[in-house]
């Protein structure tokens, strides 16, 4: 494997993010929704360095399963969701790839009256987009090679790195 992303900055984009996310959310009633099971790393780190009050929920979304590194079909859980609303919206993603699964969490969640839907996802994996929409903030942008680490997975394995890699063809 080789590393693409360290720990360090990682650690160091995410407060800078949480800075900017507290400076837009401040006096405003927050409601911070992560998708599982990817987002969980991320999630933990970015919602500490929010400082200002927020309730935080979850959603299942997976078009990834198993031994496979090419997306098949979304499946989307709202199951979990808080009432969200008039409030606002943070999603929280660990990759947006095709954008797929971000549309779909938006269009579920505006359906149920927030007063506004943002998204955040700690990767943008350049020339996979299939939809025009593109996440509010990032972290970083990654070529197009499968990555692990700093909860994303290849087959559930991988994800309690704390930096973000590319498994070698030998890997997979």
């Amino acid at each position: 494997m080789r590393r693409l992303i360290e720990q360090d900055e990682i650690q160091q984009r995410v407060l800078s993010l949480g800075r900017e996310l507290s400076e837009l959310y401040r006096g405003r009633d927050l409601t911070v929704i992560g998708v599982l099971t990817g987002c969980m790393l991320f999630m933990a780190d970015l919602v500490r360095a929010i400082d200002v009050p927020h309730r935080i929920g979850v959603v299942q979304a997976s078009s990834y399963r198993g031994a496979t590194t090419r997306p098949g079909e979304l499946i989307v859980d709202t199951g979990l969701l808080p009432d969200v609303r008039g409030r606002d919206v943070l999603i929280i993603d660990d990759i947006f790839d095709t954008g797929r699964t971000m549309q779909k969490l938006v269009a579920a969640l505006r359906s149920r009256e927030p007063a506004s839907v943002r998204t955040v996802a700690l990767l943008i994996k350049e020339g996979r987009s299939e939809v025009e929409l593109q996440p509010d903030f990032h972290c970083f942008r990654i070529p197009d090679v499968f990555v692990i680490g700093y909860g994303l997975d290849y087959n559930d394995d991988y994800r309690h790195l704390p930096f973000v890699g590319a498994l070698d063809e030998v890997d997979l």
